[in-house]
């Protein structure tokens, strides 16, 4: 048989020579778009791999993918209905099972489970304030670039070393993490990211801890107000709902945030434009969660033509959903907001305002801090990550004029009330009752990316 190729001299995706298309590896990171529209016109819904051996059905379609989003009668969350999981025909070391697995949070639940864990963390969300919120992320931006702005040669990576730490950093203050915890809650999240053997296990440890800890002493966090719902989590359903936020918010915003600098800095940007103009076009085209939010129908359902079966995984593209041809045609008639970057519906993000505000500090005050910083390369030469989770750029090279290290004097550095911002995440190492183990406490020479942080907010 005869296959047409495309352009890369490759059969095109779906392509019999193809089976399922495949949501991973580079051919797929580079051009996800293609796929995208391959599979429109298969339906509003197309099989796909979206990783070796795992096929799930992918929603392209806008008003499918809302469809679904706000249907709970008939798609929920609880994985555990898996077909092929529960026939044993997911591989067990399946890239997928750490995405798409069960866990006991408001993201896998669903009914009268779903809506207690979830008052749960909307509630103490509401309670942070926007004005300290704002402040943290000015001093975490401004900590993280002090750290590369006197590099001689003006030059810096900004996914390593801006848009990726910088979440983490505001988050470990968010949850009131003390310094030595919150080394070892980034090293996990960025480890299970990086797919570090026992990340999961340095995670659960240091939220374990922090569990404990916010028991004998609690504070003004995150964690305390979930410990204290009305809702009476037990320890094991606070330290998953932390899981859920601190993974759920640290990557797709780090993503965000690199794409959004890259837009604003690219040659086709119009100038004059707000900083909020490019987030908006972020989320809209370069969804940073691309492809999840797995849901299982309760029933067998028709959808377009497509016959969705009981229990096996549909998982919505918001990349594509927002791409949608028949969506952009009409695109701008529509509210700024009503891209599905953020979900929809009963599972739709809790802290999306927070993320939003946390992404246009950040790039507001690199261009801020370094107001001469440009891309070394072109906007549609730059990389991304070739997984079908997440829409996120593998390296942002930029280039600068050396400032050497902030100076208050210039209006650069944080003030002395931002620098006491993160004081009561410190004063935790001070409690009596807070012994770290044995082990950590060797290593306190070598200390973490948050223990340094916290020094340097301290003037030390």
């Amino acid at each position: 048989m005869q296959h047409q190729l495309n352009s890369h001299g490759t059969p095109p995706p779906g392509c019999p020579a193809h089976g399922n298309v495949q949501l991973f590896g580079p051919e797929f990171g580079s051009d996800p778009e293609r796929h995208y529209a391959h599979l429109r016109t298969l339906g509003p819904s197309a099989p796909v791999d979206i990783a070796p051996g795992v096929q799930v059905e992918l929603v392209t379609s806008y008003d499918a993918a809302l469809y679904i989003l706000q249907n709970p009668a008939s798609f929920v969350r609880d994985s555990r209905r898996w077909n092929a999981l529960n026939k044993g025909a997911v591989p067990a070391d399946s890239p997928a099972l750490p995405m798409m697995g069960y866990r006991p949070n408001a993201l896998f639940s669903d009914g009268a489970a779903h809506a207690r864990l979830r008052q749960a963390v909307t509630d103490s969300l509401a309670s942070i304030d926007e004005l300290q919120l704002v402040r943290q992320t000015q001093q975490s931006a401004d900590y993280l670039i002090s750290r590369f702005s006197s590099d001689v040669r003006g030059q810096a990576e900004l996914m390593a070393d801006y848009a990726q730490p910088l979440p983490l950093l505001v988050f470990s203050d968010l949850f009131g993490c003390p310094p030595e915890i919150g080394d070892r809650v980034i090293a996990g999240i960025s480890g299970i990211f990086e797919g570090t053997p026992g990340a999961d296990q340095v995670l659960g440890s240091a939220l374990g801890e922090l569990i404990a800890l916010k028991h004998r002493r609690p504070g003004d966090d995150v964690t305390t107000r979930l410990m204290q719902h009305s809702a009476g989590l037990t320890d094991e359903e606070v330290l998953h709902q932390l899981v859920t936020l601190l993974s759920g918010g640290t990557a797709p915003l780090a993503a965000a945030i690199g794409t959004s600098s890259a837009l604003y800095l690219s040659e086709e940007w119009q100038s004059g434009l707000p900083v909020e103009d490019a987030i908006v076009q972020t989320l809209w085209n370069y969804a940073p969660i691309a492809n999840y939010a797995a849901h299982y129908p309760t029933h067998d359902v028709e959808l377009g033509g497509r016959a969705l079966r009981a229990n096996d995984p549909v998982v919505i593209s918001f990349a594509a959903a927002n791409t949608d041809p028949k969506l952009t045609e009409h695109r701008e008639q529509l509210s700024g907001k009503a891209h599905l970057a953020f979900g929809a519906g009963p599972h739709a993000c809790p802290a999306k305002d927070p993320a939003f505000m946390i992404a246009v500090t950040a790039v507001e005050t690199l261009l801020n801090r370094l107001p001469d910083v440009e891309m070394r390369l072109r906007f549609q030469d730059l990389s991304w990550v070739p997984a079908p989770w997440s829409r996120s750029l593998v390296s942002l090279p930029v280039r600068f004029t050396p400032r050497g290290a902030l100076h208050a004097s210039d209006g650069s550095a944080p003030s002395r009330d931002s620098r006491t911002a993160s004081a009561s995440a410190a004063q935790h190492s001070a409690d009596p009752a807070y012994r770290p183990t044995s082990s950590h406490a060797a290593s306190k020479s070598k200390s973490g990316l948050f223990s340094r942080f916290l020094a340097w907010t301290r003037g030390e």
